[in-house]
């Protein structure tokens, strides 16, 4: 089994979850992380401002109606989402908040396109589905919701297709971002496959510029 380059083992080709369903169009990352939870320097505690006005009002009290704060939501990790999820600025730490507070993928009909690659690069698995099938799986979610409970889903990564009990949808995904979620890998980890091939062009440009080489250290030895 591999590991990424957080030592994080590999996943597995089958993602099992309970989704919450949260239509809303167009979500931006500003509300998914809002600004006031971006002063750190690193990424810890961005699962505490996780849509937070939409889970807290204007006091910092819980909204008892909001999804992720009902009970029987606690332990959710798909969420089902609206179109075009994830718009707006280039905000990574919306998918790091997201991977702190459980989610393993998010289903839609659209996404954001910056957050959709920041998200597939942390593997943070995002499906899209056809506007039709996103219906379904919404009218599905919407019916065990007012049942207090959410619903299951199973995501095939290696077939492409997302299951319900009652529906089963095909969604697609680049050959690349399949293999690094089939392989348990992230980006830097998809990166380091091809240290080899790194390592040949780096050592190729040094022999034909080799008076570029370490420059700044050089420069810097004799400032010294």
């Amino acid at each position: 089994m591999t590991q990424d380059s957080t030592g994080a083992q590999a996943g597995n080709a089958i993602v099992r979850g309970h989704a919450a369903r949260l239509d809303i169009a167009n979500l931006d990352t500003d509300q998914i992380m809002p600004k006031q939870f971006l002063r750190g320097i690193d990424k810890a505690g961005l699962d505490q401002g996780l849509l937070y006005d939409l889970r807290y009002d204007a006091q910092g009290v819980k909204r008892p109606e909001f999804v992720l704060n009902r009970a029987g939501f606690a332990d959710v990790d798909v969420l089902l989402a609206g179109a075009n999820y994830g718009c707006g600025s280039s905000r990574e730490h919306a998918v790091w908040g997201m991977q702190q507070f459980g989610f393993k993928a998010v289903v839609a009909e659209s996404f954001g396109e910056i957050f959709y690659s920041n998200a597939m690069n942390n593997r943070l698995l995002l499906a899209m589905v056809s506007p039709e099938d996103a219906r379904i799986f919404h009218a599905e979610a919407a019916e065990l919701e007012a049942q207090g409970l959410p619903l299951a889903l199973e995501i095939d990564v290696a077939a492409m297709t997302v299951r319900s009990a009652g529906h089963q949808a095909a969604f697609s995904i680049s050959p690349r971002h399949q293999q690094m979620f089939l392989q348990g890998q992230d980006w830097i980890a998809a990166s380091m496959a091809h240290a080899p091939q790194i390592a040949a062009f780096a050592h190729a440009h040094w022999q034909r510029q080799p008076w570029i080489r370490d420059v700044a250290a050089r420069v810097r030895s004799r400032l010294d």
